[in-house]
């Protein structure tokens, strides 16, 4: 693995000569957040040793790189599911280049089911910490030194500094912003009733299908980490609504204002 990662870092260097200090993994619906970066490179997953191909709709699958609000940034416009059939090595991989590309801060982005009552579809929630549900630990197996430690401790997963800073944004911009915990799941099938309850009662207030193995890894490495989630459908034993992946990119697209303003002021007062 060591050998893989950095032969597709290398691969990036003598594409890109700055390499950013910032990352930002775009989910579904979110893409269209690349378009705020500004002379940008553009490298598609295809052309890049050891990537694989997001086979998901609303990812376009290109690796960005440019300037956010005056700042070097890298983006991911789109990601890799464990339920795509990709094991969590590779659904990882990419954040485990980021690294040894240089980055220490990542944002990270999704859709995601809501179960807090005080939630409405198109709020947007930033992740204060996840319950991970996933059947295999992205960390399983050989550990390798050079990536981090054996055990890593994940009692801040979530940076409570960007977590501040966001909600200060929020407030001076008038953006409603909610606090909660992310819920990951495999997927790709939506929660029932029941299983939203669970996860409400075992104390989840969004539940999606990415972002923490991805977490887990980045601070494996060392990297600081804000997360939010886009409210994109309600689920419970009250919700009637049935909902499907066009509807949730729908929700998103909605959100895109709020999403993109938040990010740009975020990357630039970091």
């Amino acid at each position: 693995m060591l050998e893989k990662i950095q032969q597709t870092a290398d691969f990036l260097r003598s594409k890109v000569e700055d390499m950013p200090k910032v990352a930002v993994i775009l989910g579904t619906g979110l893409g269209p957040l690349a378009d705020m970066i500004e002379n940008k490179t553009v490298i598609p997953y295809s052309e890049i040793p050891n990537f694989p191909v997001s086979t998901v709709e609303g990812h376009s699958g290109n690796f960005i790189f440019g300037t956010l609000s005056g700042k070097r940034i890298m983006a991911m416009q789109g990601r890799f599911h464990y339920y795509e059939g990709y094991d969590m090595k590779t659904v990882t991989f990419p954040v485990r280049v980021m690294r040894a590309l240089g980055v220490e801060t990542l944002i990270v982005s999704n859709a995601a089911g809501g179960m807090n009552k005080e939630f409405c579809v198109g709020d947007v929630m930033i992740i204060t910490d996840h319950i991970n549900l996933f059947p295999e630990n992205p960390l399983r197996g050989k550990n390798y030194k050079e990536l981090g430690d054996r055990f890593p401790a994940m009692t801040e997963a979530y940076s409570h500094r960007l977590v501040a800073l966001a909600d200060e944004i929020g407030r001076e911009k008038g953006i409603r912003l909610m606090h909660g915990v992310y819920v990951g799941t495999t997927g790709p099938t939506f929660e029932t009733p029941a299983e939203y309850e669970y996860f409400r009662v075992i104390g989840g207030d969004a539940v999606g299908m990415s972002t923490v193995p991805e977490v887990i890894v980045a601070r494996h490495g060392g990297m600081e980490v804000f997360g939010l989630s886009v409210i994109t459908d309600l689920g419970g034993k009250d919700i009637t609504d049935v909902p499907s992946h066009e509807e949730v990119q729908q929700a998103a697209v909605k959100a895109e204002p709020v999403t993109k303003e938040l990010v740009r002021t975020l990357v630039e007062r970091m």
